[in-house]
């Protein structure tokens, strides 16, 4: 009697317990930009949920903070710049590119009174961009500045998280901005601002993919999957009707129903979000071309010295992809 009165507790502690570990969220980062609105809509729309999976969406500042929580183990998954993938691989973390995202949209917008018509414009002026080391912050210096014939060294370059770029331009702190969508789109509706490149037109690549460890894939690679699939699903849905998925995510990027526009009045924002979604190339696969740009972007940031590999060897793409589901699923 006494075995029963020790053993039925412990047992029913034991399958609470249990239960507990099986209702254990799947945790999927992103960061507050239109380059992750498939894991917002996918987590909106219930995608996620159709897959069977309970996830959390974590919201992150930045991809190299993203990052650090994969590495760390307290995410799952995240949609962020490769770039942070392949500098922690490089310094011997077991990292994993399992999938595609979006392709890379960033414009530079100036202010109408800064007298910056081209890049070349930059020059001895100030510029918001993103975190030193993020894929923002390699293709801006590595490509978009190198092509302008600009050094680093011949502007000033703050690393602001894109709302607080925004924040800037309208206060009058910098002159222009490196800029995601929809904060890209955001700014000229809202600032004396007008966009004199962006970099997907003249020099297109893969910006956002999902990353996992490889020790999560060894041991969840079925909800990897699963997650994988749930943002196709969103994509699918990005792609063909941007007006539906806009008023999934719209929330996520400006707090109030409309947006206050300097010549076009109150938007909704619905439709300020629905436009930006336009601007957007999302891809759940990467393909050969993919590919080839994301070993560019790796030689580039071996040459600025943000990636460098123990034997000093040249970084290669390869050792940090696993595209086992876009195979399996024949994208």
């Amino acid at each position: 009697m006494k075995l029963t009165r020790i053993l039925v507790p412990a047992l029913a502690a034991l399958a609470m317990a249990s239960q507990a570990v099986a209702a254990e969220p799947f945790k999927v980062g992103y960061i507050r930009v239109m380059d992750d609105a498939q894991a917002i809509a996918a987590y909106e729309g219930g995608f996620y949920k159709q897959q069977g999976l309970d996830v959390q969406l974590v919201e992150f500042k930045s991809g190299t903070d993203l990052i650090k929580a994969i590495v760390g183990g307290q995410l799952d998954t995240g949609v962020l710049g490769f770039t942070n993938a392949a500098s922690w691989s490089s310094r011997g973390a077991d990292l994993k590119v399992v999938g595609g995202a979006q392709r890379g949209y960033h414009a530079l917008v100036a202010r109408n009174d800064a007298g910056i018509d081209k890049v070349e414009d930059l020059k001895g002026k100030t510029l918001a961009s993103q975190k030193e080391g993020s894929t923002a912050d390699t293709v801006l210096k590595g490509v978009v500045l190198k092509d302008a014939g600009l050094e680093t060294s011949d502007l000033s370059i703050l690393g602001v998280s894109p709302q607080v770029a925004v924040q800037s331009l309208v206060g009058k702190r910098v002159d222009a901005a490196f800029l995601f969508e929809p904060q890209a789109s955001i700014a000229q509706l809202i600032a004396p601002v007008k966009q004199i490149y962006e970099i997907g037109e003249v020099w297109p690549f893969p910006c956002m993919v999902t990353i996992t460890s490889g020790e999560t894939l060894r041991t969840k690679k079925d909800e990897v999957w699963k997650s994988l699939d749930a943002q196709r699903q969103a994509i699918e849905l990005l792609q063909s009707k941007p007006d539906e998925a806009a008023k999934l995510i719209a929330g996520y990027f400006i707090a109030e129903p409309t947006l206050k526009t300097l010549e076009k009045g109150e938007l909704p924002r619905e439709q300020v979000i629905s436009q930006a979604i336009r601007t957007q190339t999302f891809n759940a696969a990467l393909d050969a071309a993919d590919l080839a740009r994301m070993q560019e972007v790796a030689d580039i940031m071996q040459a600025q010295g943000a990636l460098k590999t123990k034997d000093g060897s040249a970084f290669k793409v390869d050792t940090i992809l696993d595209l086992e589901w876009q195979q399996a699923r024949k994208l």
